[in-house]
């Protein structure tokens, strides 16, 4: 048996979030939202798998127009990601159910207005609507005035959410969950442990992000929502893989999976030296991603690397502009791909931008450069 949890309920229409209520398994749709008729195939898809909820990124007046077709069309559960313009909630308020804006990127836009009340604007949508509001804080855009006032970035995330759930508890709402997630599973478990401590009552939903692909990304996963789950901690949760469209099922499938196995104690050990050698994260991919080349890029990454193995070295595959560029600062080389070129970072320094026929090669070169100084230091 999972353990008691002591969140509150909360409700995104008819779903129960927190307290007693079935943790909720839920996904992303990864079509550009202005396709329509791709992102409701991935919506049936998601919800054939067994969602309780999908998201849907939303950017521009156009992504709204999108989808207030695919609200007509569908009555899934819908929540939508805001982006970096939070400025949008009114407008895809009537079509969703839920609500997720990152406090990492309330900065974008109106940048002398306080973020108080550019919150307090969200709290007054979700209200007016009968909406559920999601507070996620990721590692890669952690809001500048925090990272600055907590140099630890594990302390910046966890107060970051906190601060914010006070700003909502003061403005009397309470239909609010958080999540609080980074691409290291390690990370993961411990920011949300210290939230929890904080703010026992605050729903949590559970994730790490750009997990990557099978089956790092579900082992990865799959140590994070073990030691939470286990905990108490966690009422509904994603699982974020870097796959093709058609089997983005398999993070429903495999969410359920570690759901069953935890309820049963039947838990998985860590393979040794898991966190050892090259690591590749790779975001699940979604409708902020310009080019659909990305999954097969991450693949190539992947194939490309295999004679780096040994290394204790991190490379980072980001499929867009939004959290792409910030989501590879902590990387030893990042890339994070536009329409038709994809910029390559080498820690924070930005190294250029290639197209998608010439990136591959260029990687190579500075992986092995970097391999070549670490064997010098070491000789």
């Amino acid at each position: 048996m999972l353990p008691p949890r002591k969140s509150r309920t909360i409700h995104v229409r008819h779903l129960a979030l927190g307290g007693s209520a079935p943790i909720a398994v839920q996904s992303m749709a990864a079509t550009r939202t202005q396709d329509v008729e791709a992102t409701l195939r991935q919506v049936r898809l998601l919800e054939d798998a067994g969602a309780d909820l999908v998201r849907i990124a939303i950017d521009s007046k156009a992504d709204v127009e999108a989808l207030r077709t695919i609200r007509a069309r569908s009555k899934a559960l819908l929540a939508v990601d805001l982006q970096e313009n939070y400025r949008l909630a009114e407008l895809v308020a009537p079509h969703v159910d839920k609500l997720r804006y990152n406090p990492g990127h309330l900065h974008h836009h109106e940048k002398a207005k306080p973020v108080e009340e550019k919150v307090a604007y969200l709290v007054e949508v979700a209200r007016r609507h009968q909406l559920a509001l999601r507070i996620g804080v990721n590692a890669g855009s952690i809001a500048p005035a925090w990272s600055e006032r907590y140099p630890d970035e594990l302390d910046a995330l966890v107060h970051s959410a906190a601060d914010h759930c006070a700003m909502i508890d003061a403005l009397g709402f309470s239909d609010y969950c958080v999540s609080i997630k980074d691409s290291d599973p390690r990370h993961v478990v411990e920011a949300n442990v210290r939230f929890a401590e904080l703010r026992p009552d605050v729903p949590l939903h559970l994730g790490v992000t750009e997990a990557g692909l099978p089956p790092d990304g579900i082992i990865k996963t799959r140590i994070a929502f073990e030691q939470l789950l286990a905990r108490g901690l966690g009422d509904t949760l994603r699982v974020s893989l870097t796959v093709p469209f058609d089997d983005k099922g398999l993070e429903i499938e495999t969410g359920r999976a570690i759901l069953a196995d935890v309820e049963a104690g039947r838990f998985r050990s860590v393979p040794p030296n898991f966190f050892q050698g090259l690591n590749i994260i790779a975001c699940p991919s979604c409708s902020r991603v310009e080019n659909e080349k990305f999954i097969e890029l991450a693949q190539d990454v992947k194939a490309l690397t295999r004679y780096a193995t040994e290394h204790d070295l991190t490379i980072a595959v980001m499929g867009c502009r939004v959290n792409g560029p910030g989501e590879t600062d902590d990387a030893d080389l990042g890339l994070w791909c536009g329409p038709t070129h994809v910029n390559l970072k080498r820690g924070s320094a930005e190294l250029g931008a290639y197209p998608y026929a010439e990136i591959l090669a260029r990687l190579k070169h500075e992986l092995d450069a970097l391999i070549a100084v670490r064997a010098t230091a070491r000789s």
